[in-house]
């Protein structure tokens, strides 16, 4: 019988995993915390956040303050680390890959008692499996319009949950089938309060399907690629995945620096350095890959969220010197601004497809006839090193030095009850 997906999934929920993975990981928890706190600070979130603590009592800490069971901080950790919708991305599948996992088994491992080590472990097994369903289920899964953020991510949190709490494959099993009727999300939500809901369900889902599954609950023996199963009923293009022989796919995440979809990344890192003045430009055309087309390319927005998905609003706010790092200038104003709006009009976008989804070319059209031709590629190598210094900048800008400070030292050490004291910080 030829092995399917779920049991791919099974067998690598034993893998060894590799220090290089593990260290990538810390990267992102450190920087899906910072994204949390920040997140957590949205007033817009603030009721929803303390709607959902009152109607489920628990100990589990909640990003910003307060405690609720371990399924309901998972739900409000995901949706608060994905509010800012600047958290981390992978490309393989476009999805965000730690707002789904992190909250599923920082929920569980405070029940158990683990320390921080062990989490991060599973976190990195659970990524790399979200990764992984993301592959298998293919652009066609995506393109129809499901989030792959909420579907694969459901998946991956479901098989991290279960390595954190060391469920056997037989009982995994079950806890993969029941996640195939609970994993959801659609991309008509994006520019919405509710994209970032489809993370906080996907980890909750990842949470319940494990503790489902250990308490005895059966699911479809393969609900992920049998009959009927997700991946033939929701446009799953089952493509051939292999478990990784050497480098994982986490080291390839992709940590964004702009406080906007990481779609809009390099049309934004090919005009940083440019240096280009608005008043003698005549004509700005961007080049995308076709995928960004229906993600980010709203053409006028009126809300700052909305705002985050715009390739034309967003050029021209860098254009003019407003910094797109910083989360407060993603505000309902910034979209009726006078001297943006005149530059946006400017901006023309069309896909390319010989780009990558990691790529992106500018021309800019001059009044005196020059022109100037710009691109980037996000893929381009960076080292650790480097990576962490962006990523502790980009936390000093969300929170402040002193607490980016003490979060980045809690990241990095091993005590558990050490990094949860730094998330319930408001």
């Amino acid at each position: 019988m030829t092995e399917t997906i779920t049991d791919q999934l099974l067998r690598f929920l034993e893998a060894d995993v590799p220090d290089s993975a593990q260290e990538m990981m810390r990267l992102s928890l450190f920087d899906w915390a910072a994204c949390g706190l920040a997140g957590a600070r949205d007033e817009a979130f603030a009721d929803v956040a303390q709607t959902q603590m009152a109607l489920s009592k628990g100990s589990n800490s909640v990003l910003g303050g307060g405690t609720a069971s371990a399924p309901t901080a998972a739900l409000i950790n995901g949706t608060l680390s994905h509010a800012l919708d600047y958290d981390d991305t992978h490309f393989a599948h476009i999805g965000h890959p730690s707002v789904a996992v992190v909250p599923a088994v920082l929920a569980l491992a405070e029940d158990i008692g683990a320390d921080l080590d062990t989490l991060n472990e599973a976190a990195t097994l659970g990524v790399e499996a979200s990764i992984l369903v993301g592959l298998w289920l293919g652009r066609d899964h995506y393109q129809v319009g499901y989030h792959q953020t909420a579907t694969a991510g459901a998946f991956g949190a479901t098989l991290g949950a279960c390595r954190l709490l060391g469920l056997d494959q037989d009982t995994a099993r079950n806890a993969l089938g029941l996640c195939a009727s609970m994993a959801s999300g659609l991309k008509s939500q994006f520019g919405t309060m509710a994209k970032p809901l489809n993370a906080g369900l996907a980890a909750r889902t990842g949470v319940e399907a494990a503790l489902w599954a250990q308490a005895g609950m059966t699911g479809a023996r393969d609900g992920l690629a049998g009959p009927l199963g997700f991946g033939p009923t929701h446009h799953g293009m089952a493509n051939p995945v292999s478990l990784p022989k050497g480098d994982w796919h986490i080291l390839s995440i992709s940590h964004k620096f702009h406080a906007c979809c990481h779609g809009l990344h390099a049309m934004l890192e090919a005009l940083g350095p440019a240096g280009l003045d608005a008043a003698e430009i005549e004509g700005l055309h961007v080049r995308t890959h076709p995928r960004w087309m229906t993600v980010c390319n709203i053409a006028e927005p009126i809300t700052g969220l909305a705002a985050k998905f715009s390739y034309r609003q967003t050029a021209a706010m860098a254009i003019l010197g407003h910094d797109t790092g910083a989360i407060a200038n993603f505000t309902d104003e910034i979209t009726r601004d006078a001297e943006v709006g005149a530059l946006r009009e400017k901006v023309r976008v069309s896909e390319e497809a010989r780009l990558s989804e990691t790529q992106a070319e500018v021309s800019v059209t001059l009044r005196n006839g020059a022109m100037r031709r710009l691109k980037h590629d996000l893929m381009a190598p960076m080292t650790l090193d480097v990576r962490a210094q962006k990523l502790r900048h980009k936390a000093n800008a969300l929170l402040s030095e002193e607490r980016a400070q003490a979060l980045w030292e809690a990241a990095q050490g091993a005590s558990l009850r050490g990094f949860t004291t730094q998330l319930v910080m408001s």
